[in-house]
């Protein structure tokens, strides 16, 4: 259902999961998408950054034993996230498609995941989700953060849509929905925050 039109770019939402994605023709080119990602200043020595990225590594650090292996997915072209989960006791391996390329860490599982702003670039969430299922053993944690429509602003004027590789926005009904489709339980812990448990 087409839920937002204006010049140069058309938003439908799900209906069902009521996830809003922007439509395949205004989506970027992967080109496009890494200059974008290059002008992100990701920098570990940043106490506003690392701030940020603990909204996220606090609350799995919650829920997840010292001692766990994690996989940080989507981690840019700095790994400052994996960084501070390891500092924390639990080591954790970095992936970045663009920027940490090494496609043998899904070859095993891990006790935790983590994706901090990267679900709202996923052209095919569904298969995003799916590859972070089959890397978490039974009863592990996904952990999410991305901002949640709703929440700051209409969705018409809210800021978080105007970057052009955000593609797919979701708010916490979306992330109920993902969990009851998959049979996982959530907890919203944090604003923007969205942690799975799954099935054991």
């Amino acid at each position: 259902m087409v839920y937002l039109e204006e010049p140069g770019r058309t938003y439908s939402r799900c209906t069902v999961c009521r996830l809003i994605h922007l439509h395949a023709e205004y989506r970027p080119r992967p080109l496009a998408e890494v200059r974008r990602y290059l002008e992100h200043r990701n920098d570990g020595a940043d106490p506003g950054y690392v701030a940020f990225l603990r909204r996220l590594a606090d609350p799995v650090c919650a829920v997840v034993p010292v001692g766990a292996r994690g996989l940080d997915c989507g981690c840019g072209p700095a790994p400052v996230l994996s960084d501070l989960l390891t500092a924390s006791g639990r080591p954790t391996a970095a992936y970045d498609p663009l920027f940490f390329p090494d496609d043998t860490l899904f070859d095993t599982q891990y006790d935790f995941v983590t994706c901090s702003e990267v679900v709202e670039h996923a052209h095919d969430p569904a298969a995003l989700f799916q590859r972070l299922a089959d890397v978490v053993r039974p009863g592990g944690t996904i952990g999410v953060m991305t901002r949640l429509y709703g929440v700051e602003a209409p969705f018409a004027r809210w800021w978080y849509r105007r970057d052009p590789t955000h593609v797919c926005f979701y708010d916490a009904d979306t992330m109920r929905w993902i969990a009851g489709h998959r049979g996982w339980t959530l907890s919203l812990p944090a604003p923007h925050v969205a942690l799975f448990t799954t099935a054991a």
